[in-house]
């Protein structure tokens, strides 16, 4: 056998190197692999365990919303998008006496085919998009207040939540005071009355003459009873429209007529306050409405009352009426106190008397503006205000005009 050769065994070395580097990247290229599938495997385990965390805290999450909900004192029904129940809380069930799986699925006019959810189900049929608010009679024993909330995330519908709110204690509490006033100013109303025919006659001298200082203090006692009758009068007026039975009789009335009415009898107070009064009528025809000429008299009456309470001496009003567009629109101007800014949303409230008002005149029970608005209403009109504050007041209403009417009164 021939001896290897120098070159050839410097070959055979080289190549043995070779393999060895070779063998040895192999082991290091392994080792990278495991290291590279370790960090994986790490990696993965810390995400399954935030994963695990969310879960966690989701679910936590989740039955903190669920006890609230159960525990909350008003009844939650909750619609979905389509307007279908999907969701009603333990008390919605007790006030509503129907268990949930019952109601999850159905939609608004499902639910009313149910006696005793046929006022909800018609309630709801005249909620648009948005806010909602009405009082539901369930039953002589239960009436709720339904308050609907939309709910919307990124601008998106997702449905609506109706809040139930029992308000059956308030409304008894309510009429127990309403029935209390009605009957305290029934009450009232006969010995005031005996009260006044009994000063008329002092007055008038038909049980015998009186001197001057005893005229006057009967003539004062006499205006602090026609006082004391109109506030009974105004209560009685308000409770009759709390229990709905503020009803008018419409007969065909002429409004100038009526306003002419009013203010002949408010002359003598225009006179001895120092206020002129200009009652600017229409150039057009004024048509008759049907309306109750007494109640809207009184309405007049208390506008004009206050414009004269409230003016100072030497100051004007102005009353105007007019007709257009199927309407008609009185209105009285003055230049007096005017109403402050900040109390202007409570004028039509009950009781509420401005605090600048207070001061110049202490008598007065606030119910006058009240009175006026409900009588307006009833007659299918409107009534608001313009005032600024030592500027004055302007007050309008309208009264429809109905087509029927006209075209009846064409023929005449």
């Amino acid at each position: 056998m021939l001896k290897k050769t120098a070159k050839e065994k410097q070959e055979n070395t080289i190549g043995s190197l070779k393999k060895r580097i070779k063998k040895a990247n192999v082991c290091l290229a392994d080792q990278e692999k495991a290291k590279e599938l370790e960090n994986s495997q790490l990696a993965l385990m810390n995400m399954l365990e935030d994963v695990e965390d969310a879960r966690k805290k989701a679910e936590e999450e989740k039955e903190k919303t669920s006890a609230v909900v159960k525990s909350l004192s008003d009844g939650l029904i909750v619609l979905n998008n389509k307007e279908r129940i999907s969701l009603l809380n333990p008390q919605a069930e007790r006030m509503l006496e129907i268990p949930q799986k019952e109601l999850v699925g159905k939609n608004i006019e499902e639910i009313g085919s149910s006696a005793r959810l046929a006022s909800l189900a018609r309630a709801l049929k005249d909620w648009s998009k948005g806010m909602f608010r009405r009082e539901v009679l369930i039953d002589k024993d239960l009436i709720i207040e339904v308050s609907t909330v939309s709910m919307v995330i990124g601008g998106a519908e997702l449905g609506m939540m109706l809040i139930l709110h029992d308000i059956t204690r308030e409304k008894t509490v309510e009429r127990m005071k309403t029935e209390f006033v009605s009957l305290a100013a029934h009450q009232l109303r006969t010995p005031l009355s005996a009260i006044k025919w009994t000063l008329k006659m002092l007055l008038d001298g038909d049980v015998g003459d009186i001197n001057d200082s005893q005229k006057e203090l009967l003539e004062k006692s006499y205006q602090s009873n026609e006082r004391m009758i109109g506030l009974i009068n105004d209560l009685l007026d308000v409770t009759r429209i709390e229990e709905g039975r503020y009803l008018y009789q419409p007969v065909l009335s002429d409004l100038v007529s009526i306003i002419e009415s009013v203010v002949e009898n408010g002359k003598d107070d225009i006179k001895r306050k120092g206020l002129s009064l200009e009652f600017k009528k229409s150039n057009s025809r004024i048509p008759r409405i049907m309306m109750d000429a007494e109640k809207i008299k009184l309405v007049i009456q208390n506008l004009l009352e206050n414009a004269v309470r409230y003016t100072p001496s030497g100051g004007k009003i102005v009353i105007s009426v007019s007709a257009d567009k199927g309407k008609i629109e009185f209105q009285i101007a003055d230049n007096g106190i005017g109403i402050a800014k900040d109390q202007q949303p409570k004028i039509f409230t009950k009781f509420f008397r401005g605090s600048n008002v207070i001061k110049v005149e202490t008598e007065g029970s606030g119910l006058g503006l009240f009175v006026s608005k409900n009588i307006i209403e009833a007659h299918g009109g409107q009534i608001w205000f313009e005032s600024k504050e030592g500027e004055g007041s302007v007050f309008h209403f309208t009264l429809p005009v109905k087509k029927e009417l006209e075209e009846f009164l064409k023929e005449f």
